[in-house]
């Protein structure tokens, strides 16, 4: 009766500590296997949190862009008129525009139509190179929040000759690398020089891609009629759209349905919100890169369960129940896709900081792209090593030592 009231032994129990040493087995023996298997993950890691980071620093970028150059300028340019044709905007309309209480500042841009640029005489006349010749007031470029690169800008004693200020993107298509009094363009086919040079304008690109002249001598040399064809207008912010609804009718009182209306930050915020759209499909690309690793973690561990047989079989023989066989398998799984994970958030955010330091971003990784990474990998960790686990626990002792 005494052996019969003996209490029937009761399997040691496995700490966290054990878990993780007896998961770390498969690790340790096949290292490059795990290695490959960690490098699925990572990538896909790392494509997710790289999208992410990225359009986060993009869209950085552009809150700080918009906080330095406001979001309070509204440009009124030349439409069209009922017959299709290019309408003007009276010679009158900046002043008119003056006269709106909110208003703060105006300027304005005239285009010079038949005022062609180029490099020299020498350069034929059909390689303009795509640049537009404006006339343009002293104070455009504190209205637009532009800066010189070189040079300086127009002021009342040079406006009166021919000096010019080229944009950005219109220097680099001449070939002018600095202002100054040796360096000379031809507009309209009279010599101007370049007195300045101006770095790239996020709110008035068109100015990128002009040669600017002052408004005296665009009337007397380059035969300018006078008409503004944009007008650059800031108002008080709080006061924005009602300004807005009456620039039109201001502008041109006789014809407002020929003068458009728009806000430069808004097409700044819609470029944002398309290279938003191009992002999430990067991010699913990333997820299908996630998903294809998991599969390979999946592979891993069935491959490591048909080889380990024995050693399954032995641990049985010794007293290992099923949970521990299984936790043992899905514990392996967990830490392979943690591994995975934790490259592939170290590569991730990498990439987002290097990208970002070249393009002269901040760079933004957010927290919640880092902790959801994590939560995915273990998510597909231990969905992978689910069934590799099970099938593991189900081997009985006999049938796994029996197998060469």
């Amino acid at each position: 009766m005494a052996v019969l009231d003996r209490p029937k032994p009761v399997p040691a129990r496995m700490s966290p500590r054990d878990v993780m040493r007896v998961g770390a087995v498969g690790l340790r023996t096949r290292p490059l296997r795990a290695f490959l298997s960690a490098l699925g993950i990572a990538i896909g890691i790392a494509a997710m949190i790289g999208v992410v980071g990225i359009s986060s620093s993009s869209g950085a970028e552009l809150d700080r862009t918009l906080s330095a150059l406001g979001t309070n300028l509204l440009t009124v340019s030349s439409g069209q008129t009922l017959m299709g044709e290019e309408a003007k905007m009276p010679v009158k309309a900046e002043a008119m525009i003056e006269r709106i209480g909110p208003v703060e500042s105006v300027s304005a841009l005239g285009r010079v139509p038949d005022a062609k640029v180029y490099r020299s005489e020498e350069v034929p006349q059909a390689q303009t190179g795509g640049i537009s010749t404006y006339a343009a007031r002293v104070d455009l470029p504190a209205t637009i929040g532009a800066s010189l690169r070189s040079g300086t800008w127009l002021n009342p004693a040079t406006e009166r000759y021919p000096a010019v200020v080229l944009g950005a993107s219109a220097a680099e298509r001449l070939g002018v690398g600095k202002a100054g009094p040796d360096t000379q363009v031809v507009v309209g086919g009279v010599r101007f020089t370049v007195i300045g040079i101006l770095n790239p304008a996020p709110l008035a690109a068109e100015v990128d891609s002009a040669a600017l002249v002052g408004w005296p001598v665009a009337e007397a040399k380059l035969d300018f009629d006078g008409h503004p064809t944009t007008l650059y207008t800031r108002a008080e912010e709080a006061r924005l759209e009602s300004v807005r609804a009456v620039l039109a009718g201001t502008a041109n009182p006789e014809a407002p349905n020929e003068v458009d209306v728009s806000r430069p930050s808004d097409a700044l915020a819609a470029k944002q919100a398309t290279s938003q759209a191009f992002a999430g499909l990067l991010l699913g690309v990333g997820a299908v890169a996630l998903i294809v690793g998991g599969v390979g973690v999946a592979n891993t561990m069935v491959i490591s369960v048909l080889e380990r047989r024995p050693e399954i079989g032995l641990r049985r023989s010794l007293g290992a129940t099923r949970g521990q066989i299984r936790t043992q398998f899905l514990a392996e799984s967990l830490l392979l896709s943690a591994l995975g994970g934790a490259g592939g958030v170290v590569l991730g955010a990498g990439v987002t900081v290097a990208y970002a330091v070249y393009r002269g971003w901040p760079a933004v990784v957010p927290g919640w792209a880092t902790a959801g990474g994590l939560a995915a990998t273990l998510a597909i960790g231990a969905l992978a090593g689910l069934y590799p686990a099970v099938r593991a626990s189900r081997l009985s002792p006999t049938e796994a030592l029996a197998t060469p």
